[in-house]
């Protein structure tokens, strides 16, 4: 992949290897914008992000690194951020970066996708949380505050899968993602997953391009080996589907560039 817009560091406390390891990884695998996407503060799940004291230190390190290999790849400042009501901060919502990715791993506060709580599946209707967590990220999208989607798809991690039609659980939160003019993040991270697929689907993915939904792509590296590591099955993804083209972001503004 060309673009590379979500990537972890240590301060996530769920990650490893050094920040320099990521890039040079990038730059064997021929991409062009590598962007760390830290996951932002926030006084909510604190065991599985940096810390509000933290952010300063990891924008400091990135735009260190950005100066450091500027003859070698363009290195991006990102966050991803939880889409939790009443636990987003201006801090983080305000903070000068390239881009803010809205991802949502929360469902009434059920981390859903962290294997600590899977037993939580076996109290609930899958169809139900399925159409929850589309009308949360319909409603992520709506808020108008981010640029890039996470991992659309998510909920369907740990493979329990719904009865009802996947494109009508999932139509109106890309609506709302259209209208709010937001990128579809292309995540390869399914492929480490139970699930096995990429998030979005091929079928979401499909219906992403019919709406003229602009894509990014993502490694949501947690290791340095990870960075790259199915480009060219996400790339083969994406043109079957029919996009030529991918975001990227400089100062909350997007660009698209050929892949």
């Amino acid at each position: 992949m060309i673009v590379d817009l979500h990537n972890h560091t240590t301060l996530c406390n769920h990650a490893e290897g050094s920040m320099s390891q990521y890039i040079d990884n990038a730059i064997k695998c021929g991409v062009k914008y590598f962007g760390f996407s830290e996951h932002a503060p926030m006084y909510f799940d604190s065991k599985y992000r940096m810390s509000f004291d933290e952010m300063p230190l990891y924008i400091k390190k990135v735009l260190e690194l950005k100066q450091l290999y500027k003859n070698d790849i363009n290195i991006l400042l990102g966050l991803e951020v939880d889409y939790i009501k009443n636990h987003m901060d201006d801090r983080v919502l305000n903070a000068k970066v390239d881009y803010l990715i809205g991802s949502v791993h929360f469902i009434d506060e059920w981390g859903f996708d962290n294997p600590e709580f899977i037993g939580n599946y076996e109290n609930e209707d899958i169809n139900v949380i399925w159409q929850k967590y589309f009308n949360t990220i319909e409603n992520m999208a709506k808020s108008k505050l981010f640029d890039i989607v996470g991992h659309f798809d998510l909920i369907k991690i740990f493979k329990f899968m719904p009865t009802i039609y996947i494109k009508d659980l999932a139509k109106n939160a890309l609506l709302a993602i259209k209208e709010a003019d937001m990128t579809l993040e292309l995540n390869v991270a399914g492929y480490r997953k139970p699930v096995k697929e990429a998030y979005p689907s091929k079928e979401l993915l499909e219906l992403a391009y019919e709406m003229d939904i602009p894509i990014c792509f993502a490694s949501d590296a947690h290791a340095p080996e990870q960075v790259g590591l199915f480009n060219e099955k996400i790339t083969k993804l994406a043109r079957s589907v029919g996009y030529t083209k991918c975001a990227y972001y400089k100062n909350r503004k997007r660009k698209l560039i050929e892949f």
